[in-house]
């Protein structure tokens, strides 16, 4: 299976929504109110991918999902009911979206792991998350890939789980 992550470019915003789109309505369909305030939209991708925060993981030649990684670019993590793990830069991931024919294949965790990967390239040693209570998908991803709960915050009124995973240093990475 070939797959690559990479940024994603404006010419990859239909196939983009229908991902995000996908998710929305799934997240519904189980009886979540997660993104079902009208957010994600399509001026919240577009501006992931003018900001350069926008990446798509690409499997067999075809979008498989999305996500937005952004650096230290969290408010509502600054006001954190619990601990987080450092104090230093981190990475925040959001927005994991995978396409209905990728879904249940681990997609999420390898996007968990491209962003590990990232944070390490960039001397950054910790890796930020959140999801819904009820996002068991999203939880196991967590679980899998040895996030730490740490709390709750708040977002646009909604209670959240917070996640953080502590990235160690590997001498010459």
């Amino acid at each position: 299976m070939n797959c690559e992550f990479r940024q994603a470019r404006p010419a990859d915003m239909e196939m983009i929504w229908t991902i995000i789109d996908y998710a929305i309505r799934k997240r519904k369909a189980e009886g979540s109110d997660q993104w079902q305030d009208g957010y994600p939209n399509p001026q919240v991708i577009e501006n992931d991918i003018m900001q350069n925060a926008g990446f798509v993981l690409v499997q067999d030649g075809s979008i498989a999902a999305y996500a937005a990684i952004v650096k230290n670019q969290e408010p509502a993590y600054e006001k954190i009911q619990g601990k987080w793990l450092t104090d230093g830069d981190f990475l925040v991931v959001h927005r994991i979206a995978v396409s209905s024919e990728h879904g249940g294949g681990g997609i999420a965790g390898k996007i968990m792991g491209f962003a590990e990967a990232m944070a390490l390239r960039q001397g950054i040693y910790s890796v930020k998350a959140d999801t819904n209570y009820d996002n068991a998908a999203m939880l196991r991803t967590f679980d899998k890939r040895g996030y730490k709960y740490c709390g709750e915050i708040q977002i646009r009124g909604q209670f959240r789980m917070a996640f953080e995973k502590e990235l160690a240093y590997i001498h010459g990475s």
